[in-house]
């Protein structure tokens, strides 16, 4: 990509930018997956994402959908080919119009972040929760993977209730053809689990073994177009038995026999609590981190312009219903269950306000403690983010990207919070648990 700065004015930048027709066509491509994967369009094999689109959503021209998207892609390329820092993202002002396989113009007009300081770059005072080992975690996770290993054995013969487990044989088909994923010889099914929809639940509860019984059910289902469709299932189930789930005893001789690695079971206890213990301190360094960047707020001098709280704002607002979306509510659940709509504005409010000062300020800290960033730092940064990544990957997705400058702003912050931590007069509540 070719960027020209044309002008500054104030803490103004103006750009003007042209991407190649490879950046155009990557961007266009990337756009387009993403919609796929909001869409839950499944990918197949010989077929393009557009094709997909077409066949399913009936969509005729993919890239005109994702065209915004796309050019909200090149923007970050442009800002970081200058190593220019925004306050909040730039709006583009497209000068050519964007198609695959040409260059493509656009304009930006980038408001500088500016640089803020602090009252004091004083050691902070904290006062934290002890570190505490809760053992309870160990058997905790012991007990879940006992779980996997359930197995049945047949009880007595009564009528199906709620809660109950059964050995039954299901031949299902929808409209005359048979579904198999449902249809089996022979499954253990748990009435109540949430398995399957609540009409199967409720034909089932009240069989006995032995039993036959033919019966249709609905659950949803998705049509051709991925719109939302309730699905007629027909089916005929036959109790075979009763059974009753049975935990196995985790003692040495079932570590022997199925964690060959351990010889003990103490030995696996002592595994599963480094594992927990580890897990639970990196937390607690992170509990750690954010008083120390917090007790920085206070120090803060300077005023945040409108549109850096409204930038940040809608960031929040998209984790937020993502939150929701996988806690699998509604916005309007989500807003109801935390206290209505002015509540929720004024937490998103606070949050915006502390998240864009603790930014602020620990770029202040480390302006003045003439830090200087290494690739160590960087890689520190990205495997934080996403540990079970390999940091030079997620940091080879961010350059090529763009947000080359992003990742690098992190990086200078998180290094900055360390340094406030460990030059912080640090004070614990209370008196700790002992370890182990």
């Amino acid at each position: 990509m070719k960027v020209t700065q044309k002008k500054t004015e104030g803490d103004k930048v103006f750009l003007t930018a042209t991407a190649t027709a490879k950046e155009v066509d990557a961007a266009l491509q990337s756009a387009q997956f993403a919609f796929a994967q909001s869409m839950g369009l499944q990918p197949e094999y010989g077929k393009t994402i557009a094709q997909i689109a077409e066949e399913q959503l009936g969509v005729k021209n993919l890239d005109s959908m994702v065209e915004a998207r796309a050019i909200e892609d090149l923007v970050p390329l442009a800002l970081d080919r200058k190593n220019i820092v925004p306050l909040f993202p730039p709006k583009p002002v497209t000068k050519t119009t964007l198609k695959r396989g040409r260059e493509f113009q656009f304009d930006l007009e980038v408001t500088l972040k500016p640089e803020y300081e602090l009252k004091s770059y004083d050691p902070v005072e904290i006062t934290v929760q002890p570190f505490v080992m809760d053992e309870s975690l160990v058997d905790e996770q012991i007990g879940e993977m006992a779980e996997n290993y359930t197995t049945y054995v047949t009880a007595e013969d009564k009528t199906i209730e709620k809660g109950d487990s059964c050995l039954m044989a299901l031949s299902a088909s929808e409209n005359g053809v048979e579904i198999k994923g449902l249809t089996t010889d022979g499954r253990t099914y748990t009435t109540g689990a949430g398995l399957m929809p609540d009409g199967f639940d409720e034909a089932v509860i009240g069989m006995k073994p032995g039993e036959t019984k033919t019966f249709s059910f609905e659950g949803p289902s998705m049509d051709d177009q991925g719109n939302v469709i309730t699905q007629v299932v027909d089916c005929t189930v036959t109790v075979k038995e009763i059974q009753v789930p049975v935990l196995p005893t985790i003692d040495d001789e079932w570590v022997k026999t199925n964690l060959p690695m351990f010889n003990t079971l103490e030995e696996f206890r002592t595994k599963v609590r480094g594992d927990i213990e580890r897990q639970l301190r990196a937390q607690y360094e992170d509990y750690r981190l954010g008083m120390a960047s917090a007790a920085l707020v206070q120090r803060f001098e300077g005023r945040i312009a409108d549109e850096a709280y409204e930038a940040m704002r809608n960031i929040m607002m998209g984790q937020f219903r993502a939150n929701a979306q996988q806690q699998g509510m509604t916005w309007d659940d989500f807003v109801k269950q935390n206290g209505g709509e002015q509540q929720v504005s004024m937490m998103m409010m606070l949050q915006t306000r502390e998240m864009l000062i603790r930014g602020f300020a620990l770029d202040a800290v480390f302006r003045h403690e003439n830090m200087v960033l290494t690739d160590a730092d960087i890689e520190a940064t990205c495997k934080s983010m996403n540990p079970r990544v390999d940091p030079k990957q997620t940091r080879r997705q961010y350059e090529q990207s763009g947000r080359g400058f992003v990742l690098r702003e992190a990086a200078e912050r998180r290094k900055a919070n360390q340094w406030v931590l460990d030059h912080a007069i640090v004070k614990e509540e209370g008196e700790a648990v002992p370890l182990g």
